[in-house]
């Protein structure tokens, strides 16, 4: 049987990351990837954001690694030239009766040190001329990259330092096996002292497939779809414009892309199965929300974009859901991390989440 230090099942932005900082450590590291590229399913079907951090609940993982990882990642871009830019972003009520939770919004970001400005609605329009709102919280540390370029980086350490990046290649069974897992993936075994199910949308699914862990731990998936329309023309904006929050989702917003053009999503629509189709009938309900952001937009230029599909631990209606970072303190079983749940803000937490990974199983900086 073949052997290697690390595997770590999921080639998308966080299993990528977590490659990375083994392979940094000295550890020979096989990352499995059952799509054909990657970084193709969750990360790279987002808003590309670097967030500030103050959304998420006190003391949570979410927020911690967010908050980290915010710092890391435009450290990262700034020493790899990955295309990035601090753009800012307003936070806005558009109606009196949303200015109360957008207060306590503030309050809650400034109680943990996040740099944030409250504006009034003229100041607002002073920013950014085109939006008409009550009030709006000015977030100037949020920025946008290019998560490819992030991806391509990352994956480019990792081999440096002798990762090997199997492409079609998913994991169809673990097994510990005299305190080593054996990896079955492409027909082949592989033993391995440390391996990281960092599969996103197919986290749960791989961990139903570890012997002998616990099937109790494994928590249930629930797919939160948000599709995207992009608008086609020029938009007044320099910086992102987002509602309050509505629940399971930072509700649909304008993002900017690094060219300038725009886009509004994602929504959010709970499904039974991952399914990416944009569904043009949802062009109404986008109108309506991009046009509480921008009121003078031309809703015949706004055209279905993508989707993607946020892999959530809880579902509607329930409070907001954690990532879960599962060790041997929780499972009992050496050199097993499973990540569930590696939703928003999954993307500008990711070196974070590595970091606190390899924390985790043990593994110095």
């Amino acid at each position: 049987m073949d052997r290697v230090d690390a595997i770590v099942a999921g080639a998308g932005v966080v299993g990528l990351a977590v490659a990375r900082a083994l392979a940094r450590r000295g550890r020979e590291v096989l990352i499995l990837e059952r799509e054909e590229q990657f970084g193709t399913i969750t990360s790279s079907r987002n808003s590309e954001v670097i967030h500030a951090g103050f959304y998420y609940p006190p003391g949570s993982l979410k927020e911690r690694l967010c908050i980290e990882g915010r710092e890391r990642l435009y450290a990262y871009c700034a020493a790899h030239g990955i295309a990035h830019r601090r753009c800012g972003k307003l936070v806005a009520a558009f109606a009196g009766d949303d200015v109360a939770d957008l207060r306590a919004l503030f309050d809650k970001g400034g109680a943990i040190g996040v740099e944030l400005e409250w504006l009034d609605g003229a100041r607002a329009s002073a920013l950014e001329p085109a939006i008409r709102c009550e009030a709006a919280i000015h977030s100037p540390s949020t920025g946008i990259l290019d998560s490819h370029g992030l991806m391509l980086s990352l994956l480019g350490e990792a081999e440096d330092r002798g990762a090997v990046l199997a492409r079609e290649t998913a994991a169809h069974a673990v097994t510990l096996r005299d305190g080593r897992w054996a990896v079955e993936a492409g027909g082949i075994e592989v033993a391995c002292d440390i391996f990281v199910n960092a599969c996103g949308l197919g986290a749960q699914a791989l961990a139903a497939r570890i012997e002998p862990l616990d099937a109790a731990l494994v928590p249930p998936l629930h797919y939160a779809k948000g599709s995207y329309f992009a608008y086609q023309g020029k938009v007044p904006f320099s910086r992102l414009v987002y509602p309050l929050p509505v629940p399971g989702s930072l509700g649909t917003h304008l993002a900017l892309d690094l060219a300038g053009q725009a886009r509004f999503g994602p929504d959010i629509e709970w499904v039974p199965a991952i399914d990416y189709h944009v569904d043009p009938a949802r062009h109404a309900a986008f109108a309506q929300s991009a046009r509480r952001i921008w009121p003078a937009l031309d809703p015949e230029k706004l055209v279905p974009a993508y989707a993607g599909v946020r892999p959530k631990l809880v579902g509607p209606g329930e409070p907001l859901g954690d990532f879960v970072l599962q060790g041997e303190a929780d499972h009992g079983l050496p050199g097993l991390m499973n990540l569930f749940g590696i939703e928003s803000p999954g993307l500008t937490s990711s070196l974070a989440i590595a970091e606190e990974v390899c924390r985790r199983l043990g593994l110095a900086s």
